[in-house]
């Protein structure tokens, strides 16, 4: 049996929509290669040292410029001309090549079929750009109907600012009684405190499973997140 949540406590109204916010890049997809070689043919263009995609794991998550400053060497990481100018060719080869290693975890496609059929509302908080984010949920989730896809947009800070959760929890109607999180990293959990809701850690992703230890609960299956998240609610 699972543990039960113990951080936060709730009680529902029965006629309040129940939702589930979804971090996008190493919970729902699996993004680290396309991301690592995106940078690594940046860095290789200008002549830099490149990174494994086990390193890359503790680079992403912050942003994209967050990425690409972790990615350079340090004196130039602290030249925001320099960092500005290799986040757009990043950004350039990213774009056309965003989808070619990238996909579903196993069992992602039937916990957000299974949650859709089940009546919740489901969207996803990323910190990745927003056009990006659009893509791929289209893309590989096509016959999932998402309240919102929100990746980094000038109208909300990044994540782990609550603003792109609150805004989330808005237009779907509902409160944070009735809203979940799941992420695979310490922004995703520090999110999900700073508005107020619990949060699930899945351990496929790309931070170590110690980042994951303020979790209310930290899920190794797709299956183990569906059976918290309807233990949660039901």
């Amino acid at each position: 049996m699972l543990p039960q949540f113990s951080i936060i406590s709730y009680t529902f109204a029965s006629d309040m929509e129940k939702l589930v916010i979804f971090d996008l890049d190493g919970t729902l997809l699996n993004t680290i290669a396309d991301l690592g070689n995106a940078a690594n043919h940046t860095l290789a263009d200008l002549g830099l040292p490149q990174h494994t995609l086990d390193e890359y794991r503790l680079m992403v998550g912050n942003g994209m410029r967050k990425l690409i400053m972790r990615a350079l060497p340090q004196d130039k990481a602290q030249d925001d001309a320099y960092v500005d100018s290799t986040l757009a060719r990043f950004l350039s080869f990213y774009a056309q090549h965003i989808d070619l290693y990238t996909k579903p975890y196993t069992g992602i496609p039937e916990l957000l079929s299974a949650l859709s059929t089940d009546g919740y509302r489901l969207a996803v908080a990323s910190n990745k750009i927003q056009a990006g984010a659009e893509t791929l949920v289209s893309k590989f989730f096509p016959g999932i109907e998402f309240t919102a896809v929100m990746g980094n947009s000038p109208q909300y800070p990044l994540k782990p600012d609550a603003a792109v959760v609150e805004y989330i929890m808005d237009k779907a109607g509902t409160d944070r009684a009735h809203t979940i999180m799941v992420g695979d990293s310490g922004t995703d959990i520090q999110t999900a405190r700073n508005a107020g809701i619990p949060v699930i850690a899945v351990s496929w992703g790309f931070r170590p499973r110690p980042e994951l230890s303020d979790a209310d609960i930290i899920a190794d299956t797709a299956a183990q997140v569906l059976q918290t998240i309807n233990d949660r609610f039901h």
